[in-house]
């Protein structure tokens, strides 16, 4: 049988243990979110489907976790197709060849770009992102076209994606800024 004092060692023992979760769980709470590097680890990459990468900008909260294209900030002027104003975000892979002048994007890079019209109101949402395999003749992007009424207009293989970027292929098909190296275009 259990003495009556290690009983009590026991039960306020465990009382601390649960005193110290709760502590860390409501901290956690306090600042309402995640670190974006943690956030980002525990969602898996989408697959090729204009839905699952929708799904997953949502679920890492791309415009709070990732940076946007450096020299560009929010709103800045854009062109057609994509819109009078633009904003434009970058994960981390894609952050860092950007950063780093790497050349290209490496596999798994996604370039989100948010088209506004003049009175900032948002008309669609744009975005590439490189996936390993997917069109080789194209640099391996996979392109979706999201309009503001959460519409997929362009998924995949975008004809009029890859028709206007190709001007961009020594950019590895970006326009908004060089990739390190080599003449780029505007838009």
């Amino acid at each position: 049988m259990l003495s009556r004092s290690l009983i009590v060692t026991l039960l306020c023992g465990g009382l601390v243990l649960v005193a110290w979760s709760c502590r860390g769980q409501e901290e956690g709470a306090e600042t309402g979110e995640m670190p974006a590097a943690e956030a980002m680890q525990e969602v898996a990459p989408p697959d090729t489907t204009g839905a699952a990468v929708w799904e997953y900008l949502e679920a890492v909260d791309y415009t709070a976790s990732w940076e946007l294209w450096p020299e560009k900030g929010e709103l800045y002027m854009g062109q057609e197709p994509h819109g009078a104003l633009l904003t434009t975000y970058l994960n981390p892979a894609a952050y860092e060849a950007v950063t780093g002048m790497a050349g290209s994007m490496p596999v798994g890079a996604i370039i989100v770009k948010e088209n506004y019209m003049p009175d900032s109101t948002l008309a669609a949402i744009t975005i590439m992102y490189k996936v390993a395999g997917y069109d080789p003749d194209n640099n391996d992007w996979y392109w979706v076209k999201r309009l503001a009424d959460g519409t997929i207009e362009v998924e995949g293989r975008g004809a009029g994606c890859i028709a206007c970027h190709t001007a961009q292929r020594d950019n590895d098909f970006v326009f908004t800024g060089p990739l390190g190296g080599g003449e780029m275009g505007e838009m």
